[in-house]
């Protein structure tokens, strides 16, 4: 057979499912805000249409025999017309289905229920990680997802479908995916687009209701026995390698975690579609070793997928790492490469059928992408690479040519996440891509050992460990490099502009890379754009000089820099306990603090002080004169005795001369009836740092946001300095709980918002951001931009 006969036989890809595809997923996200009554009339139009597109499709291919796109675009419009009916006619029908009962009109009331219900996922546990004076425990806050089956109300019991969101306390805590419990509770309404019916503030613990489910009680007992495996290891293996396999952090270094992060690893320690697809490439190619015939290889790796899934617990997020990293060992198999993006496409829209909200989750973006990048580039770009060594060294092009092809391919979706296009996550994929998949194989291996023998586990776990150490050896240098990121244009037009970026370079790369060879002139060209645009662009621009204003990006917290001088600041605000407020201060220089303001005691405001202190000299700190939370105000006065630091409450009318800065406080004048009282106690300030003037408004809320309009109605020297602000820091994150009057007065035209990527609180609000957008406010949040600054002139503000 000659070489032209082996191309011509070569699978190839099928795209033509791909267009219905993420038609019918680009229109399901959308009609998610849509009632469910609308949905199925649309559902029922596309059903219709799709009738005429067959009847007229069979008339015109009956006159064209011809094939072609005359021929196959009715059929492609008809594929589209059925992936839309099916998928927004299932969200028509959970819509229904979860709308049943009288749980939404409780929620619209603020009702007290008993309910029982179903947990859908697995506790997630807040903050809570320091202690008070006594040495209790902080209070912690566990955030999850429950199906309520029965609810109980007015002495009435009815019978339902509602999944709702439980913001519980500690006690929470210990309840697992899929155990059945019975709790109490207020309502309140969810956002019209939520999965959630409602979000449910419990009164008390949760009661257990019967034994726990068999396929829970295996992934428990599978879980442990790999945790209690890897507990001789060093702390590093003994975290990556529960997370490696099963997504289970727990015991990862909380050092560890921030560096992942920062250098785009983290997606290693969370359950993902490439952990399946090692799991099962490694099954399959056991069963090619060992002999075991063809027929039965699909029946082994199906077994060997369903103890992947029960081990990592078979949640939503699992099935569909389960369903993509089956798919993309399907697409990167030689034989079946051609019905890899049918399968996805398939996979894609079952998905969305069962679960509808999945088409607004980053999540599934992020893993439909990379399977999708995985199925057209991996392939070709690995016989490229591949091409230029020798057969030995054929691993190498799928090493590079997977996480590279992940990387592009889910970059415009990153971008939206971050505000920049990091260039050190890229490398540290490549880096650490060679001892994924070996340590993921010997993960799992010790979670299946563990349940014959701990001991013997614990041995697979020490070959593991090297490579997990590898991995966190990579990702603590990358979290190192200065700079690494470059600075992007933010929100869709930032993810447009990527994507067409990534896009002509993919194609017109092979032309580059021909030219190159041809014209020394042309490589060297080439050679000097690459390199000026992979300097890394925080090295060159940040901090800019000039800075006045900082928001640091500390996650869900806020921390707030005002420079007062030459390597001196005024902070406000430390974010949560390892936000990396530290951090931000080294990049901007700050040796010295003048004052740092705590505008209120909750842990995403104060967590960090200890690390925002560190070897600085601190003037003095100003706080809030109510101590709610007793432990957290408490801690700040321990930190600030051993460091020497004098402690001054704030009252409105108060005014402050630290150093180039000048602020005076609006708030807090008093106590307010309704609300978070540690929110509306917050310390509001207006500064003004050189041309700069900002106005810093914390966490409060409606009722002290009111306060504060009242007062600027009596007061013209307030009303007159809201009339001339630059910025505005939105109150509590952008939260929804405004005063919508109050701001009115404040708009300013920046508004800063201080919220963490992929936050549970649903910040910032959708009201909050229409409020911005309809005062023509230019919006910079620190969960798409990073740190961001406002220069000396309030028209140049810069995103890092």
């Amino acid at each position: 057979m000659s070489a032209d006969d082996t191309v011509s036989t070569r699978p190839v890809l099928d795209l033509r499912l791909l267009v219905p595809c993420l038609s019918a997923w680009a229109l399901g996200a959308w009609a998610l805000s849509w009632s469910g009554q609308l949905r199925t009339w649309v559902a029922v139009a596309a059903g219709l249409l799709l009738v005429a597109v067959l009847v007229l499709g069979r008339r015109y291919r009956g006159r064209h025999g011809r094939a072609g796109l005359l021929r196959d675009g009715p059929g492609v419009l008809a594929l589209a017309l059925v992936a839309t009916a099916l998928v927004l006619g299932a969200s028509a029908a959970h819509e229904a289905t979860r709308r049943v009962g009288p749980v939404d009109e409780l929620a619209r009331e603020g009702a007290m229920v008993r309910a029982e219900g179903v947990v859908l996922t697995e506790p997630i546990v807040r903050a809570g990680r320091a202690r008070s004076d006594s040495g209790s425990e902080a209070p912690q806050q566990v955030l999850l997802r429950v199906r309520i089956e029965s609810v109980t109300a007015r002495g009435e019991t009815t019978a339902v479908r509602a999944p709702v969101f439980v913001r519980g306390k500690q006690s929470w805590a210990d309840v697992g995916w899929h155990d059945r419990i019975r709790l109490t509770g207020k309502l309140a309404p969810a956002e019209a687009a939520d999965p959630e019916v409602a979000v449910l503030s419990p009164r008390g613990p949760p009661e257990l209701v019967g034994e726990r489910s068999l396929v829970r009680s295996a992934a428990e007992h599978l879980r442990s026995g790999m945790r209690d495996a890897v507990q001789p290891l060093p702390a590093d293996a003994r975290g990556l390698l529960p997370a490696l396999v099963i997504g289970d952090t727990s015991l990862t270094p909380q050092e560890l975690t921030d560096d992942m992060l920062v250098t785009g690893m983290s997606h290693l320690s969370a359950v993902s579609g490439s952990n399946v697809a090692v799991v099962l490439a490694a099954l399959v190619g056991a069963c090619r070793l060992g002999g075991v015939p063809r027929r039965w290889r699909p029946w082994v790796a199906g077994a060997g997928l369903a103890f992947f899934v029960v081990l990592a617990r078979p949640e939503p997020s699992v099935i569909r790492a389960a369903t993509m990293g089956a798919i993309g060992l399907l697409g990167l198999s030689a034989s079946r490469r051609g019905a890899g993006t049918p399968a996805l496409c398939a996979a894609i829209l079952a998905l969305l059928t069962y679960d509808p909200w999945l088409a607004r989750s980053y999540g599934f973006v992020l893993s439909a992408l990379a399977t999708l990048g995985l199925l057209l580039l991996v392939r070709p770009w690995s016989a490229a690479i591949n091409a230029h060594l020798p057969r030995r060294l054929h691993l190498i092009g799928p090493a590079v040519a997977i996480p590279l092809a992940a990387q592009l391919v889910c970059g415009p979706v990153v971008v939206l996440l971050q505000g920049e296009v990091s260039l050190i996550a890229v490398v540290a994929n490549l880096v650490a891509a060679p001892f994924v998949a070996p340590a993921t194989v010997l993960g799992v291996s010790t979670a299946l050992v563990a349940v014959l023998s701990p001991t013997l586990a614990t041995l697979v776990g020490w070959c593991g460990a090297p490579l997990a150490l590898a991995i966190a050896w990579t990702a603590r240098v990358a979290a190192d490099v200065p700079g690494g990121a470059l600075p992007w244009p933010d929100g869709p037009p930032g993810a447009v502009l990527l994507a067409i970026v990534t896009t002509v370079g993919v194609l017109g790369w092979p032309w580059a890379a021909r030219r190159s060879r041809a014209s020394p002139l042309v490589a060297i060209a080439l050679v000097v754009v690459v390199a000026v645009g992979a300097v890394p662009g925080r090295t060159l621009v940040w901090p800019p000089p000039g800075w006045r204003f900082v928001a640091c990006d500390v996650g869900q917290g806020d921390g707030l820099v005002l420079a007062s001088g030459p390597g001196r600041a005024v902070l406000v605000d430390v974010g949560p306990e390892g936000g990396g407020i530290d951090g931000c201060l080294r990049r901007l220089g700050v040796r010295t603090l003048d004052a740092v303001v705590l505008t209120h005691f909750h842990d995403d405001h104060v967590g960090d002080l200890a690390a925002a202190i560190g070897e600085r000299s601190v003037g003095r700190i100003l706080v809030t004169p109510v101590a709610d939370p007793p432990w957290a105000e408490r801690q700040v006065r321990e930190l600030a005795r051993e460091r020497s630091i004098p402690v001054m409450p704030v009252v409105a009318g108060q005014v402050f001369a630290l150093g180039e800065v000048q602020a005076t406080a609006w708030w807090p004048a008093r106590v307010v009836a309704g609300g978070s009282a540690a929110n509306n106690a917050s310390v509001v300030l207006h500064v003004q740092v050189a041309g700069v003037t900002a106005l810093l408004l914390g966490d409060v809320e409606r009722e002290a946001a009111h306060a504060m309009l009242l007062a600027l109605r009596r007061d013209p020297s307030m009303a007159a300095a809201a009339a001339d602000l630059d910025v505005v820091k939105m109150p509590h994150h952008g939260s929804s709980n405004l005063d919508e009057g109050f701001m009115d007065e404040v708009a300013a035209p920046v508004a800063v918002i201080s919220v963490g990527a992929d936050n549970t609180y649903g910040h910032p609000t959708p009201s909050a951001l229409r409020w911005a957008r309809e005062h023509g406010a230019r919006v910079l949040r620190t969960d798409e931009h990073g740190d961001v600054a406002v220069l000396d002139g309030p028209a140049v503000v810069t995103a890092q």
